[in-house]
């Protein structure tokens, strides 16, 4: 048995993962579902691929219920105490002196202070995981819960290095390597030919090559196809790589011009719009997304030339905060007049951009 803990977007990593387990076909039965967790049943490969998630921090191998399960945990010199479901800093005192006890026979062991009443994995890498152990206590509202150790952290570090890493960098403009990952999983393609119709500096596309995909972006500025061959050669070098990705300069209502071949997902985020410097009245957001889905209808009906009958395309449309409270979501019922079905629909807020990625999962039904 495992679990999942999600990270800052849970709505958002949750289906990333059932994406992610249809995906690399994991088997996963669900057992539990909690805001900040999920507990299942899968293959052990789920531990082989949980590195290529997004949106997820941890995965906890479960070890049993309460207090009994602590004589199940693998002794270690040095471990810490996670506590989801329980915010209390007596309380992972207490179960942190109750594993110190049950490894006395064994040998010394210590345990140190996350900062908060659960461990960050950059925390844990810093201490030296795997080797350290983080042992994790999932708690219910009736006050039982389930004990495991961490088996795999997502890697902050990586996603850091693939955002302000590379050699050219657009901080306000470029999507995260992070949200990159999770729409790439949203496909549920394992294996394929994937496109980026407006790569910019390459973050979509460089985790295409990244996982071993057949690559492709383009985008209509010379410019950014520059840059984003620039980053390329880079991610190439510093991963090793020997694969890599096609970029053409194309303008994204017109793809069937530039690539005559059809693609099994397309994963973007376009243009959208100019940033804001405050949160908009419903009115102007109405008026904002109408502006842009002029723009958004001719890309739609490029995609139909270049997406395979049931190909997945995940693509990002502009949703507003607005100066009144509250948030605007546009409805677009033209989406399934060109033939695409809308699978799902989540929401990601970035404070910077003052604006909120509707992120649409939709297949081409032709």
């Amino acid at each position: 048995m495992y679990a999942v803990i999600f990270g800052k977007n849970p709505r958002l990593s949750e289906a990333e993962f059932n994406a992610f387990s249809r995906r690399f076909d994991l088997k996963v039965r669900v057992i539990e579902k909690n805001r900040n967790w999920l507990l299942f049943d899968s293959s052990p490969e789920v531990e082989r691929y949980f590195h290529w998630l997004g949106g997820s921090l941890k995965l906890v191998r479960v070890m049993g219920e309460g207090e009994n399960a602590i004589r199940d945990l693998e002794y270690a010199r040095l471990f810490t105490v996670s506590l989801y479901g329980g915010d209390d800093w007596r309380l992972w005192r207490k179960l942190g002196s109750a594993i110190k006890r049950e490894f006395k026979a064994e040998g010394p062991a210590k345990f140190f202070k996350p900062a908060k009443t659960y461990s960050m994995p950059a925390e844990l890498i810093l201490k030296g995981f795997p080797e350290i152990k983080d042992f994790v206590f999932l708690f219910r509202e009736d006050g039982s819960f389930s004990v495991g150790e961490t088996v795999k952290v997502t890697d902050p570090f990586e996603l850091k290095k693939l955002d302000v890493g590379r050699p050219v960098q657009r901080p306000v403009l470029s999507i995260p390597p992070r949200l990159a990952r999770i729409m790439v999983n949203l496909t549920e393609v394992r294996k394929g030919s994937f496109l980026d119709p407006f790569c910019g500096i390459g973050t979509i596309t460089q985790e295409f090559v990244l996982q071993g995909l057949d690559a492709h972006g383009s985008d209509r500025d010379p410019a950014r196809i520059k840059e984003a061959k620039r980053n390329l050669a880079w991610l190439r070098r510093e991963f090793r790589l020997k694969n890599s990705a096609h970029l053409e300069v194309c303008d994204a209502r017109k793809l069937g011009r530039c690539f005559r071949r059809r693609f099994d997902a397309v994963v973007t985020e376009p243009y959208l719009g100019k940033p804001l410097k405050r949160n908009p009245s419903k009115g102007e957001a109405i008026r904002l997304s109408n502006e842009l889905d002029r723009f958004y209808y001719s890309v739609f009906e490029s995609f139909a030339d270049v997406l395979r009958r049931n190909g997945r395309a995940v693509f990002v449309f502009p949703a507003y905060k607005l100066s009144g409270g509250g948030l605007y979501r546009k409805e677009r019922k033209w989406l399934r007049k060109l033939g695409f079905e809308v699978l799902g629909r989540y929401t990601d807020y970035e404070e910077r951009h003052r604006l909120v990625r509707d992120i649409h999962v939709l297949r081409y039904r032709g």
